[in-house]
């Protein structure tokens, strides 16, 4: 297993890419803290990983509020003993629309969850990591941060600062052996995608699947499979790294 007894936290992991990703963790060995703002889904998701066999816990926690971060990272610490990987996964969008039709609220939360998330789990892991001189973060963009497209302004926006600021982390970070990678997925069969496109119309998802070279969304399971990779060891040389999983979208 690749991940034997390793402990990872992975945000917005109740449905979508990130529940794909806490599956295919705690599959390959590791201990998984599964967290949400939805407690069904979490709970669910918590639940069905130990009924396969995995080892997973659930914890409620709003990665834009600073004590939710906090405790999360110590529910972590409290019920595994330790922590080795954090996965920046929660996301949100607004619809495709005009940029000047997006609301300052609606904004000031695509920026909160894409991007300040990423400051609040640095700010209570990186010191847990740096005691141990090890730790792995990996940030979930999107292809929309390197190849942004009209109607999505805010969000492509705060894709392209998600992974400036990743990579500006795995530069400061690397000193500690804290490892910072990126993965850019092709928007997939999420909660997400009818955001996206503005409307779930065939002939738009039609339109849509045509711009992906490889002919297809991403699934979770194609986003998982890149996330375990930089989460084990076999990636120890690698960080800063971007990867896209995205059928050839960005070529």
């Amino acid at each position: 297993m690749r991940l034997q007894n390793k402990i990872a936290i992975v945000t917005g992991s109740g449905s979508g890419f990130g529940e794909g990703i806490a599956r295919r963790f705690a599959a390959e060995g590791a201990k998984v803290v599964v967290n949400d703002i939805n407690a069904a889904n979490g709970e669910r998701v918590a639940r069905e990983i130990v009924a396969a066999g995995g080892h997973a816990k659930f914890c409620l926690a709003d990665v834009t509020r600073d004590a939710d971060v906090s405790r999360l990272v110590a529910f972590a610490l409290a019920g595994y003993g330790d922590l080795d990987i954090v996965v920046n996964n929660a996301g949100t969008t607004h619809r495709n629309q005009p940029l000047l039709d997006v609301a300052e609220a609606e904004f000031d939360r695509i920026y909160a969850v894409n991007v300040k998330s990423l400051f609040l789990t640095a700010k209570h892991a990186v010191p847990h990591f740096r005691r141990k001189r090890n730790g792995v973060f990996i940030t979930i963009a999107s292809t929309a941060g390197i190849r942004p497209r009209p109607g999505l302004t805010w969000y492509n926006g705060s894709k392209g600062a998600a992974i400036v600021t990743s990579r500006s982390m795995a530069a400061e970070l690397a000193p500690d052996n804290i490892r910072v990678n990126v993965i850019n997925p092709v928007a997939g069969e999420t909660g997400m995608l009818k955001e996206f496109m503005g409307a779930d119309t065939p002939e738009i998802r039609a339109k849509f699947v045509a711009s992906i070279p490889l002919g297809r969304l991403s699934l979770p399971s194609d986003i998982a499979t890149a996330a375990l990779f930089f989460a084990s060891d076999e990636a120890a040389f690698i960080t800063g790294a971007c990867l896209e999983v995205d059928g050839g979208r960005c070529v």
